[in-house]
């Protein structure tokens, strides 16, 4: 899995997103390439730490390796599998994790959960 793409989580609400539009724009009508990243924006810091719980963070951690079957990182992080199923999703639907499904031999299949980025940088203003 190629880990080039830069993620951020900011806490700078639309105010940083319109900036960080503006500078992309500058750069492309410039003719500059723009390296392949992904930003997510919360409204303010509570929202982001809503969202991003110790718990969520210590699952970033742990999938920043390698991709991990879902049991076996539960087991590592000493959590129940629906738990950590849950935190999958919701991360997932943020864009900082992905998860597919692979063929378990034997015992059907079992889904396999990716980090995104090698490094996630988190910002937060208060």
């Amino acid at each position: 899995m190629k880990k080039t793409i830069k993620v951020s989580v900011t806490a700078d609400g639309a105010e940083g997103f319109l900036h960080r539009a503006r500078e992309h724009a500058r750069k492309l009508d410039g003719g500059a390439m723009l390296a392949p990243e992904i930003t997510v924006t919360f409204e303010n810091a509570a929202d982001m730490l809503r969202v991003l719980s110790g718990e969520r963070v210590r699952l970033l951690h742990a999938t920043r390796e390698r991709a991990t079957a879902m049991s076996d990182l539960a087991s590592g992080l000493h959590r129940d599998t629906r738990a950590v199923s849950r935190d999958v999703d919701l991360l997932e639907s943020f864009g900082l994790l992905r998860t597919r499904y692979e063929t378990n031999p034997g015992h059907g299949r079992r889904r396999i959960v990716e980090p995104r980025a090698a490094r996630y940088q988190l910002m937060a203003t208060i």
